[in-house]
């Protein structure tokens, strides 16, 4: 009997939207999916907030609006999508209808095409007189946020109407994943865990640091993603001090290193992922004494995380340790970030909630010696510790170098 694959169902997007609605109070919200589409090259995603209250992932220019006072419950919610367009789907696929099925799909009960929301805007602002920002604010430099614009443009329209700040709402929420997310991403790192386990088993000196990707990315699509949750890295030698390398077009030479930070998509949840491994299956001594103080660090930050705790404390144990080793200016990054929806997904202020997924990622980076070693795990916050993910993914040097020793 197969088994039966994580996802997330109609019923926990319709629970999200409710919070929202809950948590706006008296105020009017909308959150926009963004416009794309029809690009030969990559796949259009829309923005993780619309895809994090819907499940809508192939609606372009599609918006949600929330407004919790309109007396009639079934219009507290209400999805607006872009006009059906013949001749364009016969280019990029067959749209749905607006009917009693689509509503079912989405469990969202008022849907209507996008030339009705100005006006629906209109009468929620007209009754509220309050707006609320969902979208996360540009800086001056940049265009205004989506919502932005379009509620200044109703307050010279509607006097008396102001603009209030949301935008941390959604990072909370999303902050905290649920049972049915937490299963996405360890379905989406155990997916991972199949193309490192690939790269162990077929690595050696004179492949590419193509073929690694490659490699990676083929079993991610052979069981059950659609592939990377981002552009993999794959670095060896003095490629590996470089943080976000991505030309992954060099051969790899005896007495390397390869950093590789790579992770599948699963359902939209990210898994981010890096391992440190010797080409050759076997660390030099110095090698892996750069590696054993890196994996040191790891593992003092993690058993730093608990509910309450704080990003500054888990980067001060990973730092004090590289530091206290006289590699302190060779650790030239921060010690993580949450993950989920986005792989540097959305970060709310304060201390860490029970729930977080957040990944550790100390490194020491020495560009002189052609050295660079990265180790990064994926970590749940639990009210008393946390559980890691990507645990089976081989990092110690005994379980890298048994690995690779039967190639």
């Amino acid at each position: 009997m197969a088994r039966k694959r994580p996802a997330i169902e109609t019923s926990e997007y319709q629970k999200r939207r409710e919070q929202v609605l809950k948590s706006l109070k008296d105020a009017v919200g909308i959150v926009f999916a963004g416009d794309g589409g029809g690009d030969l090259r990559g796949s259009w995603r829309p923005d993780a907030n619309f895809e994090y209250l819907t499940g809508i992932t192939d609606e372009p220019g599609a918006s949600i609006l929330f407004d919790p006072k309109n007396e009639v419950p079934s219009k507290r919610v209400t999805l607006f999508l872009k006009p059906l367009d013949p001749e364009i789907e016969k280019w990029d696929g067959a749209r749905d209808f607006i009917d009693s099925r689509l509503v079912k799909k989405y469990g969202i009960q008022s849907i209507f095409r996008t030339g009705r929301m100005p006006l629906v805007m209109k009468a929620a602002a007209q009754r509220t007189r309050k707006l609320a920002c969902m979208h996360a604010f540009s800086t001056h430099a940049s265009a205004v946020s989506p919502d932005l614009g379009v509620f200044q443009k109703v307050c010279q329209r509607i006097p008396g109407t102001s603009i209030v700040d949301q935008t941390e709402l959604l990072a909370k929420m999303r902050s905290v994943k649920s049972l049915a997310e937490r299963d996405c991403m360890k379905e989406a790192v155990r997916i991972s865990a199949l193309g490192y386990d690939e790269v162990l088993k077929t690595m050696k000196p004179g492949m590419n640091e193509f073929q690694i990707q490659e490699a990676l990315e083929h079993a991610y699509r052979a069981n059950g993603s659609r592939g990377p949750a981002y552009n993999t890295i794959a670095g060896a030698g003095f490629n590996g001090t470089v943080l976000h390398y991505g030309a992954n077009d060099q051969v790899m030479k005896d007495g390397d290193l390869i950093v590789i930070d790579s992770g599948a998509d699963y359902r939209g949840y990210a898994a981010d992922v890096t391992r440190t491994y010797p080409v050759n299956g076997r660390f030099s001594k110095r090698q892996k004494e750069i590696y054993s103080i890196v994996l040191k660090a790891l593992e003092a930050s993690i058993k730093k995380v608990k509910a309450g705790c704080t990003f500054q404390q888990i980067d001060k144990a990973s730092r004090d340790i590289i530091k206290k080793a006289g590699y302190g200016d060779y650790f030239i990054h921060g010690i993580g970030h949450h993950l989920g929806v986005e792989v540097h997904d959305i970060t709310p202020e304060g201390p860490l909630k029970e729930g977080a997924v957040i990944t550790i990622e100390p490194g020491i980076y020495i560009p002189e010696e052609n050295l660079g070693v990265r180790i990064e795990d994926d970590i749940v916050v639990t009210r008393t510790g946390c559980i890691n993910l990507s645990k089976s993914i081989p990092k110690t040097v005994a379980a890298i170098e048994k690995a690779m020793s039967g190639r």
